[in-house]
């Protein structure tokens, strides 16, 4: 059992099981921390990641942690790293019930062997495949054995354990009673001697060349199975155990004293290192500057994560549209002729699922709280695009805040260059499978991007408050304006560019719009609709000559995207900008343009955090299709 002093025969063979049981595994990198203290990062399969600590003499096993290293490494860690980092671990394995661990590690055609001594003052020494000693952590030379460079390393040729014809010559050599010949021998100490004595059913002050051998090796035997294969690692006020042996006050650890493995247990009951304590107990000094600008950097997150949630109120309520204004259109109409009272009671008797996602009433505003994924309040006088009014409103103060606190913190910035951090991707929001662009005065406008979108927006996503917006010719995007706007020219000129105008090379095209209720897929007699076109009946409303072009720009803020639409919107919104017209060059080669010309735009460092927004796929989802010419970049 480990203690204070360091690890045990049997627990060195515990943590050897453990280590081996997760190869392969290969030598990352080496650091010293102390002169007797050592950490190896292992990397193993399927990306894992292991840290082993090594305080030579006392204790090796795996950590979650490492204490920091020093900035410059030692020159024993330096020589590791030169000689084993990025071998191998071919296999791990203990001499014997000795307290020494031997990686044999093999790198190009060259195997080296690190040996982790934890016995009397310890030692790591590096060898080669003979055993020939490259360089050890501490030069010695001992009365029958030299630690010393180009010295070979020797370790004892008999294991008194490994073998019942091993064991008998032992104890048949040893005149001291079986319990001292096995503790000392065979180095198992003395709490294992006793309970190996125990199961084999000899009396412990037998006279070990007296014992049958035969019952000995065989309890020795399911001691060391209990220790690999099924053990139960728990620690005491005075020592760690692998594995509890039978008639020991803690046989049934409980819950503070349960480990996953024997490193965990081993790692919670030594004492942190040196390095480790200093790591724990200095704290860091900030100036003034760093105090103020770590305040603003949690007001600055505490307004995103507000921004953020109100973002997917907004989002919520536009994909609940056609519910949430039933649910206006009814308790509108009930307010005027019943009481809230009335009507809370009365929703609160009945079984109508709709009803259910009415959480709460508040009679004083004449609003009610819905819960359709999120937990949104709506005014029931007020229309869908109103209420989503009301929190683009909550949205647009807190970006005014966070615009505040980012000034403020510039201008306690110090001078040196501020490499950026803060780059966030825009979350994915339901619509943006869909071509889509936001208006100037914040209205939601979609578009299909094939037959099948088309057939999807109209079915599922067209509501009675949206306008159907087509280009008049035939191929082009069903366009579904999500609300009112007064902002038509930035929304007939997106249908007018995704459509077969932009195809066919011409420069303008004529668009319509129509009410959702003219809008049909039931043909008269004789007609035939194909999937994705529609039959509008009824007066519509025509744009003439609609200049096609489209914009593709980069934002970053508040939160990173590359966004498109009509080049008016995009360039108020973006300082990275790049404007199409119908053109020669092929969709693809177009977006690796535009790709090519934002990139110049943006730092090295800046270009490494927008890997996952700003590649060819975000921006050829916004080129039309058909050849284009790039007319404008900034």
């Amino acid at each position: 059992m480990a203690t204070a002093q360091g690890m045990s025969g049997i627990d060195v063979r515990a943590v050897t099981c453990e280590l081996s049981a997760k190869l392969p595994l290969w030598i990352d990198k080496v650091y010293q921390f102390e002169t007797r203290t050592l950490g190896i990062r292992l990397n193993g399969e399927d990306h894992a990641k292991y840290q082993l600590l090594i305080e030579a003499g006392r204790r090796a096993h795996l950590v979650k942690n490492f204490p920091p290293p020093p900035k410059n490494p030692p020159q024993f860690a330096m020589l590791l790293r030169k000689y084993i980092s990025g071998g191998k671990v071919l296999a791990i394995r203990q001499h014997g019930l000795e307290r020494i661990l031997i990686f044999d590690i093999g790198k190009g055609t060259l195997t080296y062997r690190l040996i982790i001594e934890l016995f009397d003052e310890g030692n790591v020494i590096l060898t080669d495949e003979a055993y020939r000693i490259i360089k050890p952590l501490r030069h010695h030379r001992f009365r029958d054995r030299d630690i010393v460079p180009d010295a070979v390393y020797t370790m004892s040729s008999t294991d008194p354990t490994g073998s019942p014809e091993a064991l008998a010559a032992t104890l048949a050599g040893d005149d001291r009673d079986l319990v001292r010949a096995l503790a000392i021998a065979g180095m198992l100490g003395g709490t294992y001697a006793e309970y190996v004595c125990l199961t084999a059913g000899i009396d412990k002050t037998t006279p070990a060349s007296k014992a049958d051998p035969g019952p000995v090796f065989d309890a020795i035997r399911s001691l060391f199975d209990g220790v690999q294969y099924a053990g139960h690692p728990v620690i005491s006020a005075t020592s760690c155990e692998p594995v509890v042996i039978a008639g020991e006050s803690k046989s049934i650890p409980d819950d503070k004293n349960r480990f996953s493995g024997f490193s965990e247990a081993l790692e919670s009951f030594y004492p942190v290192t040196r390095a480790e304590k200093v790591r724990i107990t200095s704290k860091p000094k900030l100036s003034e500057e760093e105090r103020i600008h770590r305040y603003q950097e949690t007001a600055i997150k505490k307004f995103d994560d507000k921004i953020k949630k109100t973002e997917e109120m907004v989002s919520a309520i536009y994909e609940n549209y056609p519910f949430i204004s039933q649910v206006i259109s009814s308790l509108d109409a009930a307010s005027k002729r019943l009481s809230w009272q009335e009507i809370e009671r009365h929703l609160r008797d009945t079984s109508s699922a709709d009803a259910k996602h009415i959480v709460a009433f508040h009679p004083d505003e004449a609003s009610v709280e819905l819960d359709i994924g999120k937990k949104v309040k709506i005014f029931v006088h007020e229309s869908v695009e109103q209420n989503a009014g009301r929190y683009y409103a909550v949205i647009k103060k807190f970006k005014k805040k966070k615009e505040g606190a980012l000034a403020a913190m510039k201008n306690i910035r110090q001078k040196k260059k501020i490499i950026r951090h803060d780059i966030v991707p825009m979350k994915k929001l339901w619509y943006h499978r869909f071509r889509w662009f936001v208006t100037s005065d914040g209205t939601v406008v979609l578009g299909g991007r094939d037959a099948s979108q088309n057939e999807e927006l109209v079915k599922k996503y067209m509501a009675g408050g949206d306008l159907f917006v087509h280009a008049d010719i035939h191929g082009a995007s069903v366009v579904i304006v999500k609300g009112r706007t007064e902002k038509m020219d930035e929304v007939a000129q997106f249908a007018a560019s995704y459509s077969g105008a932009w195809r066919s090379g011409h420069f303008s095209a004529d668009v319509y719009s129509a009410q959702p209720g003219q809008v049909s897929k039931t043909p008269q007699a004789g007609e035939f609709v194909a999937r994705g076109s529609f039959i509008v009946r009824g007066e519509r409303t025509y744009y003439r000559n609609i200049p096609l072009a489209v914009g593709i720009g980069l934002v970053l803020e508040p939160q990173a995207a590359v966004i498109g639409g009509p080049p008016g919107v995009v360039r108020s919104r973006t300082k990275r900008f790049a404007e199409l017209k119908p053109g020669q060059y092929e969709p693809n080669d177009v977006a690796k343009k535009v790709l090519r010309l934002l990139r110049q735009k943006i730092t090295p460092d800046e270009e490494k955090l927008l890997k996952g927004v700003l590649n060819t796929e975000t921006v050829a989802a916004f080129v039309p299709p058909g050849g284009s010419d790039i007319l404008e970049a900034s």
